[in-house]
């Protein structure tokens, strides 16, 4: 299992188990996260969980780029596409999903904090969206959330640039809730703020949540257009650059083509 959970309480925690790998996303992880968001969407014995990394380099570093290399433009699509399902399905969670930060936070990863209802960050923590360095671009809607949590200008600029943001620049411009000094201090202020609404009225959470996610509906073409440039993309000779020279450990030179 590339994913452990664990029940504390009424709190599922999800802990991302490949220190090795800095904990990228590859389709074991992305399988086991839709397995677990599927399985208890209805189990009344969580009331909340906690998403978070193995160890204290990373939350998530990213998507696997050797799996991500070999993937024609239908298989990128249909892979952005399951993404998508997936972290519609964690924003959609009837019950309050926390991300606990620590570390790396990068291209998929960031994506899938941002999936979460709140996060939380330890103060090593470094927040980017950097896949324009490969060639590509955000592919699990980290080109809408990002925008609606940061505004549409400093998303665009994180973006085309790729640059991190450390956590107290990240909570500056609204990515995170909160900053914490370690990982310990994160899983217990995350487990206080669950309990917290734990004690609030169920229901009330649940049409919370989809209230304030209905708000946001109007943005399905961009996830479709997300969806469909990050699949274009994987037929150009700058992503075979990208992912190359990421592989290699050197510096892409990419020529627009």
């Amino acid at each position: 299992m590339n994913i452990n959970i664990q029940q504390e309480g009424t709190t599922a925690i999800l802990t991302i188990n490949r220190p090795q790998a800095l904990n990228a996303l590859n389709k074991e992880v992305l399988e086991e996260l839709a397995t677990f968001f599927s399985q208890n969407h209805q189990n009344n014995a969580i009331r909340g969980v906690i998403v978070t990394g193995e160890g204290e380099k990373a939350f998530v570093a990213g998507a696997d780029i050797k799996e991500l290399s070999s993937l024609s433009k239908e298989e990128a699509l249909a892979l952005s596409q399951k993404g998508h399902q997936l972290f519609k399905s964690i924003e959609d969670f009837p019950k309050p999903v926390i991300a606990l930060v620590n570390g790396f936070a990068l291209g998929g990863g960031c994506e899938l904090a941002m999936a979460c209802h709140l996060r939380i960050a330890t103060e090593n923590a470094k927040f980017g969206l950097p896949e324009v360095n490969l060639g590509l671009i955000p592919g699990y809607g980290g080109t809408q959330r990002l925008t609606q949590l940061v505004g549409r200008p400093k998303a665009l600029e994180l973006a085309m640039t790729g640059d991190m943001v450390v956590a107290k620049e990240a909570k500056e411009l609204g990515l995170v809730n909160h900053v914490v000094a370690t990982k310990q201090e994160g899983l217990e202020l995350a487990t206080k703020m669950l309990t917290k609404i734990a004690q609030k009225a169920p229901l009330a959470i649940t049409e919370l949540i989809k209230s304030v996610n209905a708000g946001f509906g109007f943005e399905k073409a961009g996830y479709q257009a997300e969806a469909d440039s990050f699949a274009y993309l994987f037929t150009t000779k700058d992503f075979v650059e990208g992912t190359s020279a990421f592989m290699e450990k050197r510096t892409p030179t990419f020529t627009g083509k």
